[in-house]
């Protein structure tokens, strides 16, 4: 009777320890019953940026804020040292990284990452006045460029050997341009089509050629459920036509993929 009495005491507590670490293992159940979704991101317009009253909009902080709502949850933005994203996301700083973030293979081993969402290319920044000089890869090869440390921008220029100081954000590299402490910036495409060019902050500045074609996507803690949430609920939104009215606001409809 002991015997049997022990036997069904330890299999309880197996079903316990069992049921304790599947809760743990859930990311989804994690940020619902701490009743906030926490998204890292950085000031990268037209992804994530501030509005007149303070408030983070974008593309990728409109969709955030939906999909927070679709958990039923609250949504924080936090900014991040972009070259850190990754321990910020294991130590549990932020939940997710959804930021315009290229799925490089560095990122897609680091992370738990959704499908991806939208085009990308890193396109190389120079004063309009000097554009018709450095149409081609080999025209760049004297030039001192700022990249985002950590991006895609210092990867590409990196792999090209070309001469560059990292800076704590893309919009920090086009200011160094701007200020022509820098000759040149590589940035992403869809950030260099709402921040450059005549009715923009960057007049003065244009783009030339592109290095390289990507696609981005939202990062999570590795082997988090929500990544696969996030899917599905790209998936509906496109459908209901949502990602497509978000994209129109944002004027990125032309590089949006389709979620299938």
């Amino acid at each position: 009777m002991m015997k049997k009495l022990l036997a069904m005491l330890m299999a309880l507590m197996m079903l316990f320890a069992l049921t304790v670490a599947t809760a743990d293992d859930s990311d989804k159940q994690y940020v619902i019953d701490k009743g906030v979704l926490v998204v890292g991101i950085t000031d990268f317009a037209p992804m994530d940026y501030k509005d007149a009253e303070g408030n983070w909009i974008g593309f990728d902080a409109d969709l955030a804020k939906a999909f927070a709502a679709e958990l039923g949850v609250k949504v924080e933005f936090v900014e991040i040292d972009w070259d850190n994203k990754i321990l910020e996301l294991d130590g549990k700083a932020v939940d997710c990284i959804w930021n315009g973030m290229t799925l490089t293979d560095a990122v897609k081993n680091a992370m738990e990452c959704s499908n991806p969402y939208m085009n990308n290319a890193q396109v190389v920044v120079v004063p309009a006045d000097q554009a018709d000089k450095y149409q081609t890869v080999e025209s760049l090869k004297d030039l001192a460029f700022a990249v985002e440390a950590g991006s895609a921008g210092e990867a590409e220029v990196a792999a090209l050997g070309l001469n560059y100081t990292p800076v704590t954000a893309q919009a920090d590299a086009l200011m160094e341009v701007a200020a022509f402490t820098s000759d040149a910036a590589v940035i992403d495409a869809l950030m260099a089509a709402a921040m450059i060019g005549e009715g923009t902050s960057y007049e003065g500045l244009t783009y030339t050629i592109g290095l390289n074609s990507e696609e981005y996507g939202v990062g999570f803690r590795k082997g988090s459920d929500l990544a696969a949430e996030l899917n599905a609920f790209l998936v509906k939104c496109y459908a209901d036509g949502t990602l497509q009215k978000i994209a129109e606001t944002y004027k990125v409809q032309a590089a949006l993929i389709e979620q299938k």
